[in-house]
């Protein structure tokens, strides 16, 4: 089946009378509906940040970020909705990712063991008064002692341990970070973001817009398009003269 879209300006029209009676009523029902207009588009950005994890807790975390964009959007400024929008909800993807994802990548299969092992953990040592054994937890959760001792071993990785973290447990001892050999690129990555942001305000705020869903939020040159009202062909001109000009500026003397 051939998706259809509706006209640019259609879609600035529809939003902007949405947010109109919502100004106007300030009511659930006018809230709502705003919400179920552009739900898609939280559920679509929920789905590209998955990686693999539950998309329904991304889905529950992009809706929340599109009622916060509701309740912001300030719509004197003229811009389209979805400008405001994704921005918002990408942000609010991010830090439920960087709060609840663990550090280091686990398979999902001992995640969900540690999971049920935490539950009967807390269930066991309430009803035998003191802390369970891991065969008694095996058996609680219809797995094996060495699923058990894994998943135990594997919580470790739920929460990084910091390099600045003193080595005997008091403020004057060295950091644990003093013992680790690195390369440190941060260093390089900093410079460059600081010349970037100065090689960007060269630019429309149209054409940061674009090269921010591109290259930070990663969309697709289609997704873009329908996001600011161009076509896919529209947008790759975009991109292509943003990083010319930035080029052009960058060897400039």
């Amino acid at each position: 089946m051939t998706r259809t879209f509706q006209p640019r300006r259609d879609r600035l029209q529809e939003e902007r009378a949405l947010f109109a009676r919502l100004a106007r009523e300030r009511t659930p029902d006018a809230r709502d509906a705003i919400f179920a207009r552009f739900k898609p588009l939280a559920l679509q950005l929920a789905r590209r940040y998955s990686q693999g994890r539950d998309v329904e807790d991304l889905e529950q975390v992009a809706a929340m970020g599109l009622v916060k964009a509701i309740d912001r959007f300030d719509t004197s400024r003229g811009l389209a909705f979805s400008s405001y929008a994704v921005p918002t909800i990408a942000g609010e993807i991010k830090r439920y990712l960087r709060d609840h994802a663990w550090s280091v990548r686990v398979p999902r299969e001992v995640q969900e063991t540690y999971i049920r092992l935490d539950r009967a953990t807390e269930a066991l040592t309430t009803r035998l008064g003191r802390p369970p054994t891991a065969a008694e937890l095996a058996e609680t959760i219809g797995s094996t002692i060495e699923a058990v001792l894994e998943a135990r071993q594997a919580v470790t990785a739920r929460r990084a341990v910091s390099l600045d973290q003193p080595t005997r447990g008091d403020d004057e001892s060295d950091a644990l970070g003093a013992f680790v050999g690195i390369d440190e690129p941060g260093f390089e990555a900093a410079e460059q973001s600081a010349v970037l942001g100065a090689l960007l305000s060269d630019l429309t705020y149209r054409e940061r817009l674009i090269l921010h869903l591109r290259f930070v939020d990663d969309l697709t040159q289609r997704e873009i398009g329908e996001l600011v009202g161009l076509s896919q062909m529209q947008v790759s001109r975009v991109i292509r003269s943003s990083i010319a000009r930035l080029q052009e500026t960058a060897d400039a003397p």
